[in-house]
């Protein structure tokens, strides 16, 4: 059974597919941990959830998967030396089983986009070009690459290398024929006053120039590879409408969905296998309250 969104019930949209996972395939229904009217989060692995999304669904997704560089190595934050390992999850099991799962979660996220959907990837030279040349197997069309640079990256402390001070993200629709959404005017006109490198009035161009996350979006704690609010803010409001049905297969520190509530009105459903940022994740939401839109 496949569920189609009924544009004249947008608000049962979220709760249908919940309902939907809940009986698919197994006798024992999996639930959301936390729900709301417009939120859903799983604390569960991401490839056992889309296996239980139908097809055609989602509006747009976005993805921080594992850059699989907790390799023992090193790194500076805040000023002091500290190791790169971030966790298990983000340990590489070798190029062939990393190819592997990533072509296992960029192919299910294909399945559950509705033709004009389109998916946000985010990664390092560790990753990205892995998620690049597998959207294009999988029949993605690219939009654009963008540049996100930090301006307050940390130095490169073994000084055999450029320091690291991008990261890149990969914007592709899945049907190249069907229409995707993309707010025009919201980026060109729009108030990014975080970005030096935004001209007022003019076209947002695919350079975003964006400090990493700010400690008050470190209150209850954070993921180490969280992504500042004004980069989610940006690719949610370039990227979907009202009533929107956003997906993010990693949540992490639930960035997505912190960006999806303050624009308001967007459907949100993270799913994080760390129980821990999941509970991050519902503290940051928690503390949202109704905000000016400035958009």
């Amino acid at each position: 059974m496949i569920y189609k969104l009924e544009e004249e019930q947008p608000n049962l949209v979220m709760e249908s597919l919940i309902t939907y996972i809940a009986k698919n395939k197994e006798q024992r229904g999996i639930k959301p941990v936390y729900k709301t009217t417009e939120t859903a989060l799983y604390n569960e692995d991401c490839l056992k959830i889309l296996a239980k999304f139908p097809d055609d669904y989602v509006d747009m997704i976005f993805a921080d998967p594992p850059y699989n560089l907790s390799n023992n190595g090193i790194t500076c934050h805040a000023g002091k030396m500290v190791s790169v390992n971030k966790g298990k999850w983000d340990k590489s099991n070798g190029f062939e089983n990393d190819v592997e799962f990533h072509e296992k979660w960029i192919s299910e996220c294909r399945r559950v986009l509705k033709p004009g959907g389109t998916i946000w990837i985010s990664g390092t030279n560790h990753s990205i070009y892995q998620c690049g040349f597998l959207l294009q197997k999988h029949n993605f069309h690219l939009l654009n690459d963008i540049s996100w640079f930090k301006p307050n990256a940390a130095p490169n402390l073994a000084c055999t290398t450029f320091a690291h001070s991008h990261e890149t993200l990969l914007w592709a629709k899945k049907d190249k024929k069907a229409k995707h959404i993309f707010n025009y005017e919201k980026m060109k006109n729009g108030i990014f006053s975080e970005d030096k490198m935004k001209a007022p009035d003019k076209q947002m161009r695919t350079v975003w120039s964006i400090p990493t996350p700010s400690p008050d979006e470190k209150t209850f704690g954070k993921h180490p590879t969280q992504k500042p609010l004004a980069l989610l803010k940006r690719i949610v409001l370039s990227s979907t409408n009202e009533n929107s049905l956003i997906l993010d297969p990693f949540n992490g520190g639930g960035t997505t969905g912190v960006a999806a509530k303050i624009i308001g009105n967007r459907k949100y459903i993270g799913i994080e296998i760390e129980k821990e940022f999941i509970d991050l994740t519902i503290n940051r939401l928690n503390q949202i309250t109704q905000q000016p839109k400035f958009f």
